[in-house]
């Protein structure tokens, strides 16, 4: 049995659960502008040509870029298959789109044991660092994060270290507000210092789970690693082996420019995870295995909708569900 098969046993099994289902009716919704767009070439690209050949893979190559699969991945993503088609003798292209659904999954799993699950602490408060350019909905996916856990009876404590930005430490203390967990922050002063103090009184508060919000600056990256350098000393000294999670949020729709952010980020700091949001507002899904393919970090979350549910946990099977219904059932 293939992985095509395998897949397809998995998706029949998951729908038995209901809360598997939810999340598979999630992912499908979330990622409707991308199958869309994606499925629908593919299924044309299978009806134009009925073999496989030279202008097929070349059409084929078009497609993925355009879903902003990324260049580089796409190059290495054709090498194989095309090695495949030879190896196998495929002709027909009806059956390859079954073996390209296997080959993006390969693609993202890679042999790899990059974990997409949040390490949590054994002992004492997990304390989560979130970093990001302005813009990207840090704060938001902070609010929905807390939700999440707050919802699995966890203690939620937010420290605002973004705090000279306008409205920066108000905006968070409102979510905390909302969604039930507790705050510290204050306005124009030193970042390190608020989280020294934030960190004291969730330890105080027994806090389970902690979420560090930080400055989006990224124009001198310089000083951002001196005062990220600064924010994670400070962090060891009170929670140590903290930060457990270096969280990196990144705008979906930014296509590309969010792969430069990643790499970025990852020259100043040491980044954990990935939190994609905006995935539902883009036809260029793709990024997810592009992010992956040019940065070597695991997406943990994805936002796929407004609603505080819409961020889900990432799941390489139902992402690939959502990308792929219609042409896997």
């Amino acid at each position: 049995m293939g992985l095509f098969d395998k897949f397809k046993n998995l998706v029949k099994k998951k729908e038995e659960i209901l809360e598997e289902k939810d999340t598979l009716l999630t992912y499908e919704k979330g990622l409707s502008k991308t199958r869309e767009d994606f499925v629908s070439k593919l299924n044309l690209l299978g009806i134009k040509y009925t073999k496989v050949n030279e202008e097929y893979f070349e059409e084929l190559e078009n497609i993925l870029i355009m879903a902003d699969i990324g260049v580089n991945t796409v190059f290495s993503f054709l090498e194989r298959l095309r090695e495949r088609v030879k190896k196998e003798n495929i002709t027909d292209t009806s059956y390859l789109n079954e073996v390209i659904v296997d080959e993006l999954f390969i693609i993202y799993v890679n042999n790899e044991s990059l974990s997409d699950k949040i390490h949590l602490a054994k002992e004492g408060p997990t304390v989560i660092l979130m970093v990001g350019v302005n813009g990207v909905g840090k704060t938001t996916t902070i609010a929905k994060l807390s939700h999440k856990y707050i919802l699995e009876g966890k203690k939620v404590f937010l420290i605002a270290g973004d705090t000279f930005r306008a409205g920066a430490v108000k905006q968070l203390e409102d979510w905390a507000n909302k969604t039930g967990a507790m705050f510290y922050g204050q306005e124009n002063a030193d970042p390190s210092g608020v989280i020294f103090e934030g960190l004291e009184k969730a330890r105080e508060n027994q806090a389970d789970i902690i979420f560090i919000d930080t400055a989006g600056r990224l124009q001198n990256k310089v000083n951002l690693m001196k005062e990220l350098e600064k924010m994670n000393r400070v962090i060891e000294r009170i929670v140590p082996g903290a930060p457990h999670e270096t969280l990196l949020v990144i705008d979906a729709t930014t296509g590309q420019n969010g792969i430069l952010q990643a790499k970025s980020f990852q020259e100043i700091t040491n980044i954990t995870g990935i939190v994609l949001t905006k995935l539902d507002g883009t036809a260029k899904g793709g990024i997810v295995l592009a992010i992956k393919e040019s940065v070597g970090i695991p997406v943990k979350f994805i936002g796929l909708g407004e609603k505080m549910e819409d961020l889900q946990a990432f799941d390489i099977e139902s992402y690939i569900y959502g990308l792929f219904k219609g042409m896997i059932e």
